[in-house]
């Protein structure tokens, strides 16, 4: 009888997924709206079908914003020039449907009801994740999906596959049976492509070009017996909005930690820095990968909530699933000390400058995940609270 095996999965998409185009287009207002005004309240909403794009949400701005130019320059970075691709960048209609922002919850967020001066833009529960079984800190399963989808996008648009068009979507299964030695026992990619390319081609290009190399960089064992299905349903050809409808905020497993860790309540793109469903879970991620780093556990999940128009944390929570190396009661106590972490929205906002952001721009992170990025500064992902939280714990 052959040995149950210990598998967990993560998919990624890539930024030509319907539903990652529209994270896009959210994120890119927001950008042009902190540009011109740091003081931007934004909750943007997008839609994406059959050669239309519809914009809707709440924005409060003293910006002047061209919405109709932001979403066709996001479609044609992206790769969608042209409607067979599933969208023509300057072909397509755009809807937009803004609205200022309910004067009911800017109240509650300026005008906080206690001390500090910012109050939450809304309730509710965030969490932050970390596991030291990457050099990045993020779950193994999820960063191999990111980086298959990633480098075959770049790829696609340097030239070196021809034949892929922009909508794309991996999934990367790993055998913990052994947690001292996970391997990978599965991989699905699929690829959206050109007409004129046999299946096997296809396949064969993106084995040889893509799924390999990028598995084979974690130095990770491939079972011998590794399942790797490419395009497994066969053709390919339509995608993008002209085959599925995109929305914001529909993808927010893949923001963060291929399902490793819980989700909160609400999505990221769009959202202002005020709204804590995106600030406060960069201010949980940044706690629970410094705590890892420090070596206080191998895993740290930290759950923050909030209520509307209150600066301070509702309830703070930690999880370390019993890899503590010093108590779980002196990690708490770290947690909480002011000097070493500051929850309330004013102080996430100034300790990681997010309306002045430096080094990446909201739009880069609607693909890819919003942890973990080799590629991009995210002071969130900063390691400079290691030592004080190891002196804090001793």
């Amino acid at each position: 009888m052959n040995k149950t095996k210990n598998l967990f999965t993560s998919e990624s998409v890539s930024e030509g997924h319907p539903d990652k185009l529209c994270d896009r287009i959210s994120d890119a207002v927001l950008d042009a709206c902190l540009e011109q005004d740091p003081l931007s309240r934004t909750a943007v909403e997008v839609m994406a079908t059959r050669e239309r794009i519809i914009i809707s949400g709440e924005v409060t701005t003293k910006a002047q914003i061209d919405y109709v130019r932001i979403a066709r320059d996001v479609a044609r970075e992206i790769g969608y020039t042209r409607p067979e691709l599933g969208l023509g960048a300057d072909t397509m209609g755009v809807e937009v449907n803004i609205r200022t922002q309910s004067p009911d919850i800017a109240t509650g967020v300026d005008s906080s009801l206690d001390s500090h001066s910012i109050g939450a833009g809304d309730q509710g529960i965030m969490f932050g994740y970390a596991t030291d079984e990457t050099e990045n800190f993020m779950p193994l399963p999820i960063v191999m999906a990111h980086k298959l989808v990633r480098v075959a996008t770049k790829q696609r648009k340097e030239g070196a596959l021809p034949f892929a068009r922009p909508d794309m979507k991996s999934q990367v299964t790993i055998d913990y049976t052994d947690p001292k030695q996970p391997k990978v026992n599965a991989v699905v990619f699929s690829c959206q492509h050109e007409p004129d390319i046999a299946l096997e081609d296809l396949r064969a290009r993106l084995k040889e070009q893509v799924i390999l190399p990028v598995l084979k960089s974690f130095g990770i064992p491939l079972e011998e017996n590794m399942e790797c299905f490419i395009n497994p349903t066969g053709s390919f050809v339509i995608g993008g909005p002209l085959g599925d409808t995109g929305l914001t905020g529909r993808k927010i497993i893949v923001d963060t930690y291929g399902g490793s860790a819980p989700h909160g309540g609400g999505a990221f793109s769009g959202k202002d820095p005020t709204k804590v469903d995106r600030s406060a879970a960069y201010a949980a991620r940044y706690a629970a990968k410094n705590i890892v780093a420090a070596g206080l556990a191998h895993k740290a999940l930290i759950q923050l909530s909030y209520a509307i128009g209150i600066s301070e944390p509702v309830s703070i929570a930690l999880e370390t699933y019993g890899t503590e190396t010093v108590s779980k009661e002196k990690i708490l106590s770290a947690l909480l000390e002011p000097s070493l972490f500051d929850f309330t929205p004013a102080g996430i906002i100034q300790k990681f400058d997010l309306t002045h952001p430096k080094g990446f721009r909201y739009q880069d992170l609607a693909s890819y995940g919003h942890f973990g990025r080799p590629d991009l500064d995210l002071p969130w992902e900063r390691l400079d609270r290691v030592q004080a939280l190891k002196d804090c714990c001793r």
